[in-house]
């Protein structure tokens, strides 16, 4: 515990170094006076809100838009400040535009503050900018039974008392919409508290499809109490899937739903959500196609392995922040699978942008979505089997694509 809390500190001190040895000069009180303002802006309230959620306190609509949004707003003007005085410390040690160093870093900082300011506007913007996207799936060893089949994935809803009723109300609205013979709900549904499922339920609760509402944990479920979460999530008509796996028709075909559990989870205990992908798939028969959720894509490539078709994941949020005609995101700056579509073999992976946000209404060229996925037979020769368990490096690294 006092390892992770120096090390905290460590790189607390670290963002703050550039931003204090540029301000102290003009700052009163200077290093010291600012050494506070970084202690009350980000540890203190750290620190206050863990013994309050230790206590069982449960946050508001109000506190969480009025106090929580602008902590997190805070906190990544906090992150930004050092490059803004790397960046304009650099143009006056080099002499640029006659500044010093001390004031290239201070309008550095003031230009990307504003920067930010612009960017947190579009941002919020485009988080409101929901849309009903589809995707095609296809394979050239899909049956015929379920060929044109809709599924509809919803994933990192976050719901909580703060979000936007007239929001949860369009998702719903473009789900029905949709048609869908199958509805995916691909974890993270709550923002953190086990009680934010009354919100989900309220407006979410009461989605229905001919073959039904399948639900998996995300790590902001456990995160709230998985234990409390899928008692709750059980009281809805929705059926929670922890690695586990159920056959179902559709026009005389059967189909295998398997819901894995999610790396955060806890293996042991009531709270119990961590993926074990071999009970996960125990019950899938030989040959029945298969479709996988999976929160975190990182478990895609165990579930190739085990033969899954399809599989359905979302905990990247895209970065919130994608050059999508680039194939771009800042959450591929940290994962293998971190947007779109993947193939590996005859498996293909989709990682959907979000449906709503987490932290704060932020998202810059990855708008939330519902997404609409359809199965479709693909014409020709070429086998999309899956990959077999025996796969060579060779083969891992020409079956990948991203789209």
């Amino acid at each position: 515990m006092l390892g992770g809390i120096g090390m905290f500190l460590i790189v607390l001190a670290a963002i703050w170094l550039l931003p204090v040895l540029a301000l102290a000069p003009v700052v009163p009180g200077g290093a010291w006076a600012l050494a506070l303002a970084a202690l009350l802006i980000t540890p203190v309230p750290v620190y206050l809100l863990m013994r309050m959620r230790g206590a069982g306190w449960y946050p508001g609509k109000w506190f969480r838009l009025l106090v929580l949004r602008p902590f997190w707003y805070l906190q990544l003007c906090v992150l930004l400040l050092p490059i803004g005085a790397a960046t304009g410390g650099l143009i006056g040690v080099l002499g640029l535009f006659g500044a010093s160093a001390g004031d290239g870093a201070r309008a550095g900082m003031a230009g990307i503050l504003a920067i930010f300011a612009v960017a947190a506007v579009w941002g919020y913007l485009d988080a409101r900018r929901l849309r009903a996207r589809t995707i095609t799936a296809r394979f050239a060893d899909l049956p015929g039974g379920l060929d044109g089949m809709r599924i509809v994935q919803l994933t990192d809803l976050h719901v909580g008392p703060h979000t936007s009723p007239a929001f949860l109300r369009k998702v719903a609205e473009l789900t029905r919409q949709a048609r869908p013979d199958l509805i995916a709900v691909t974890g993270d549904m709550v923002d953190d508290f086990d009680r934010d499922v009354e919100v989900y339920q309220r407006y979410l609760g009461d989605l229905a499809a001919p073959l039904g509402v399948w639900v998996v944990p995300g790590n902001h479920d456990v995160y709230a109490d998985w234990r409390l979460v899928r008692e709750r999530m059980e009281r809805m008509p929705q059926r929670v899937l922890v690695n586990e796996a159920v056959v179902i028709e559709r026009n005389g075909t059967r189909l295998a739903i398997v819901g894995t559990g999610d790396p955060a989870g806890n293996p042991w205990g009531p709270n119990i959500a961590a993926p074990r992908l071999d009970d996960a798939v125990a019950g899938v028969p030989d040959g029945v196609f298969t479709l996988a959720l999976a929160h975190n894509p990182a478990l895609w490539p165990g579930l190739v392995r085990r033969g899954v078709h399809l599989t359905l994941s979302g905990h990247t949020h895209w970065g919130q922040f994608a050059l999508p005609w680039l194939s771009w995101s800042l959450a591929g700056v940290f994962l293998e699978h971190a947007m779109g579509e993947y193939r590996e073999g005859g498996s293909m992976l989709y990682v959907h942008p979000g449906t709503n946000y987490w932290g704060v209404p932020f998202r810059l060229g990855a708008p939330p979505e519902v997404g609409v996925v359809v199965l479709r037979r693909e014409d020709g020769n070429r086998s999309t089997a899956p990959a077999s368990r025996e796969r060579t490096e060779e083969q891992r690294s020409s079956g990948r694509s991203i789209i």
